[in-house]
């Protein structure tokens, strides 16, 4: 019987491609892996919130950072908090102020918009105005910004977008219907772009955050049990600062995130790892 045995040699292709690997890997410095040096980000919803601790986080790690809102004042006071960030005044709501914003602002890397409203109310009470309010903000607003920014971003072969979904997106409850339908719809909004940006070099993802402490959730604070409801679903027991999605934001914008797009980044503390309901007796 004759045996043979295979063996790879110098010239082996998968020898070629370790070896590449191996030599990447080597050259490459970790330390700037979240570095945004030399790039231009825009934050929409910069002034309060999620937004503003997105744009310091941002300007932190060395991009050059434009905090939009339609609150000229609020995004003027973060842009004071720290260096190499200025404001701008962008109602979302106005496609034709996206569009020229696209333009004015020049060469972007990278987009962030946070901007979103609710009203809670179960289905059969919304009016067809609360309707179109919060899908405005929420869904048209952000096929807008995707457009207009995306847009130059495919032309120079580069740029991360970021939208803000919720875990309304996969878990809903009473009185969120609307808003669960919007963030779910974003969320296959920018499944969808970043399948057809992607070969240009754009990529586009969600951040899913949790119960967090904005003005958007101003009302489950002001009562008690409610509050204490929310934090007692987390699996950390407690509520989200905004500060705590500032480094998801970060993550998706630099090039540690490079090959990372059309996805869905939870930040919600484990409230969609469990059900929360009950707690058996150990």
């Amino acid at each position: 019987m004759t045996h043979t045995t295979d063996t790879i040699g110098t010239n082996d292709p998968a020898s070629e491609d370790g070896e590449r690997t191996a030599s990447t890997a080597a050259a490459r410095d970790y330390s700037r892996l979240f570095r945004l040096d030399g790039r231009r980000a825009v934050v929409v919803g910069a002034g309060s919130g999620i937004g503003r601790e997105s744009a310091l986080a941002l300007a932190a790690h060395g991009a050059e950072v434009v905090c939009a809102d339609r609150d000229l004042a609020a995004a003027q006071g973060t842009a004071a908090l720290g260096t190499g960030l200025t404001a701008y005044q962008l109602d979302v709501l106005d496609s034709g102020a996206v569009a020229a914003a696209a333009e004015e602002l020049g060469d972007v890397d990278v987009l962030v918009f946070t901007a979103a409203t609710n009203v809670r109310k179960r289905v059969l009470d919304y009016s067809a105005e609360e309707f179109e309010r919060v899908v405005s903000l929420n869904l048209r607003a952000s096929f807008d910004l995707v457009r207009a920014f995306g847009a130059g971003m495919a032309e120079r072969g580069r740029g991360s977008i970021i939208g803000f979904s919720s875990i309304r997106a996969v878990a809903v409850e009473p009185g969120q219907g609307v808003y669960a339908a919007t963030k779910a719809g974003l969320v296959q909004l920018m499944r969808a772009a970043a399948a057809e940006l992607g070969p240009s070099g754009v990529r586009l993802n969600a951040i899913a955050p949790g119960i967090v402490d904005t003005p958007l959730t101003a009302q489950i604070r002001e009562n008690p049990e409610w509050f204490d409801a929310y934090s007692s679903k987390s699996a950390l027991g407690r509520w989200s600062r905004p500060d705590e999605l500032a480094g998801a934001v970060v993550y998706l914008a630099s090039d540690a995130s490079s090959f990372v797009t059309g996805s869905q980044l939870f930040v919600d503390g484990g409230w969609t790892a469990i059900d929360g309901r009950y707690t058996p007796p150990s």
